[in-house]
């Protein structure tokens, strides 16, 4: 982490004042609905594992490896109550830290608000709200590209220059739709909703998914160039909730859940796990950033076959599973150093077996 990242998370850190949140254990039915914490409280509603059934002999040693792993915070929902909430290294419940590209689904998110509300449509050309010339791309290439190709990461632009999306930085390379690569482009979805929304990107999404939640305290941070979301743990774990119950938060519609479903699912060909930046598992491929290859198989085949994910460099993880209507959140360092990833790494199967071991 650089002395610059390291300065702001410190200054974040001192903005946030809220309290020590609080847990709630309740009794457990059978047919527990999704619980939702309320609005601006500490209190969150937990579980306990014996309650659920689960093995309390496998609890320590998770613990063990997530803190071995560098891990500063884990949370596990389940029907949105709490069943483990852990802080390692000097994080507290308190502490802000960075999504990293976990934070992309918020974008994702987002897009989805904005095309509920008739700002966008998705499968309209980028050009159509930003005017032409956002790229290098000659002009009959830009125009293939649609903001569902930046969802899906089949710009066709060149990803290997870096996190720069200039104008001059953003080149062609394959037609839209053709070609799956992980690009930084991605943002350009926030200048699409700025544009037509009339509000900053940070207003819009404040206004429109933050505030509307109870992620409070989260903000943008500007860092080489792109905007990143730092929060608390558990404000990560109440979008997790969110995604969980289909942009449904409690009984109030978010996003539609026709677009959270396109999200979660396979967005194109060339990537079968890759939804609108949600990752997912259980499908016959997969492909990975900066990496060509496509690799035969589920992308974590210790987790569940139904788990989608958004994953962030330095092992920055929410994993949704909804056939245990569960939500888990991993927040800290890079697990394996010398190996560090842009998301997934050997990390996540071996956690995978940890959490899998509960139960």
């Amino acid at each position: 982490m650089t002395k610059t990242t390291t300065f702001i998370a410190f200054v974040i850190l001192l903005m946030s004042c809220s309290s020590e949140p609080t847990k709630v254990t309740t009794p457990v039915t059978n047919q527990d609905k999704l619980y939702f914490p309320p609005m601006n409280s500490t209190t969150w509603e937990t579980k306990t594992v014996a309650s659920l059934g689960w093995k309390t002999a496998a609890v320590q040693p998770l613990l063990d490896y997530l803190e071995l792993k560098n891990t500063k915070s884990f949370i596990i929902l389940v029907d949105g109550k709490i069943v483990l909430e852990s802080y390692f290294n000097g994080h507290t419940a308190n502490s802000l830290w960075y999504w990293a590209s976990a934070g992309k689904t918020l974008t994702t998110t987002v897009t989805g608000i904005a095309q509920d509300e008739g700002l966008i449509n998705i499968n309209n050309k980028v050009s159509d709200y930003l005017g032409t010339g956002w790229t290098s791309a000659p002009l009959a290439k830009e125009n293939l590209i649609t903001c569902k190709n930046l969802l899906c990461m089949d710009s066709g632009l060149n990803e290997t220059l870096g996190s720069d999306v200039s104008p001059a930085n953003l080149q062609y390379v394959a037609d839209a739709g053709s070609r799956w690569a992980y690009h930084n482009v991605y943002v350009k979805l926030q200048d699409v909703i700025a544009r037509t929304s009339g509000q900053t990107w940070s207003n819009y999404f404040n206004t429109k998914l933050r505030d509307r939640i109870g992620m409070t305290g989260g903000s943008w941070i500007n860092s080489d160039g792109l905007s990143v979301y730092w929060s608390t743990t558990r404000n990560m774990a109440r979008f997790g909730l969110l995604a969980l119950n289909k942009g449904k938060w409690d009984e109030t519609r978010i996003v539609s859940e026709t677009f959270m479903n396109q999200a979660a699912n396979t967005s194109q060909n060339t990537n079968l796990s890759y939804g609108y930046m949600w990752w997912l598992n259980g499908k016959t491929s997969y492909k990975l950033p900066q990496v060509s290859l496509t690799f035969p198989g589920s992308l974590i085949p210790s987790a569940p076959a139904d788990m989608y994910s958004a994953l962030g460099k330095n092992d920055q993880k929410i994993y949704i599973v909804p056939s245990k209507k569960m939500v888990v959140i991993r927040m800290g360092e890079v697990a394996n150093p010398d190996n560090p990833t842009f998301g997934l790494s050997d990390f996540d199967a071996v956690l995978w077996q940890k959490i899998s071991a509960l139960f």
